[in-house]
C-alpha cells in the first residue's frame, strides 16, 4: 500500500487526514480533527430514531481525544428520551460513550458538544468512527453534506447506519453498517 504524503496507508479516496489541524501556524487555533471541511454544509437529515449514525474521522498517534460534537440543523430534537455520542476504533470497536442526555432539550441550530465517559489517547494514526444515536418523536437533522456511494474496491463508507431500537448504551461494535447518504459534520475534541 502507498502513503499519501507519509500520512494515510489506503485507498487514497478515503483519506480524510487532510482535515486535522495539525501544523496550522496559529497557535490559539483550538484542537480538533473533523470528517469534513466548514465550507459546503447544509442541513441534512442523517438520523432516524433508535438507530446509530457512524462517520470516519481521521485521528493521529498522540491525540487526546475527550469530547465530540455534533450540530443539529434546522429542526430541534423533539421529545428525545435518550440521545449519546460514541467513539469507535477502525475495526468498529466502542472505545468510550458520552453520558446519555435522556430528555436533556437539543434546540435547533446548535453545536451539542458531550464529553466522552473516558478520555481516548490515540495510539495509532487511522481511521476512528465518530457515532451518534437519538432517540426521539423526532430526532434532530444535522449540519453536514451529502456523500457517493463507495465505488471502488476497498473504499468505506462516508456515513452508515447500524443498529436499532437502540436506547441508553452504545453497541460494543459496530455491526452490519449499511450505506447512508447524508454525512454529518463531527468534531472531536
Amino acid at each position: 500500500m502507498s502513503t499519501v504524503l507519509g500520512a494515510y496507508r489506503g485507498n487514497v479516496r478515503d483519506d480524510l487526514s487532510w482535515l486535522n489541524v495539525a501544523g496550522r501556524p496559529d497557535p490559539g487555533a483550538v484542537f480538533h480533527r473533523a470528517n469534513l471541511p466548514r465550507v459546503g454544509l447544509d442541513d441534512v437529515t442523517a438520523l432516524a430514531t433508535g438507530v446509530m449514525t457512524s462517520v470516519p474521522v481521521y485521528l493521529n498517534e498522540g491525540d487526546l481525544i475527550t469530547s465530540l460534537t455534533f450540530i443539529s440543523g434546522g429542526t430541534a430534537a423533539s421529545s428525545p428520551t435518550a440521545y449519546w455520542f460514541a467513539l469507535y476504533s477502525g475495526a468498529g470497536a466502542l472505545l468510550a460513550q458520552t453520558a446519555d442526555q435522556t430528555s436533556t432539550a437539543w434546540a435547533a441550530d446548535t453545536a451539542k458538544t458531550l464529553a466522552l465517559g473516558s478520555a481516548q489517547k490515540i495510539t495509532k494514526s487511522g481511521m476512528y468512527y465518530a457515532a451518534i444515536m437519538v432517540t426521539a418523536s423526532t430526532p434532530p437533522t444535522l449540519v453536514g453534506t451529502a456523500g457517493a456511494k463507495p465505488v471502488l474496491t476497498g473504499e468505506g463508507n462516508l456515513s452508515q447506519t447500524s443498529g436499532s431500537s437502540l436506547t441508553t448504551t452504545a453497541p460494543a461494535t459496530i455491526a452490519t453498517p449499511a450505506f447512508k447518504r447524508q454525512v454529518p459534520l463531527v468534531l472531536a475534541t
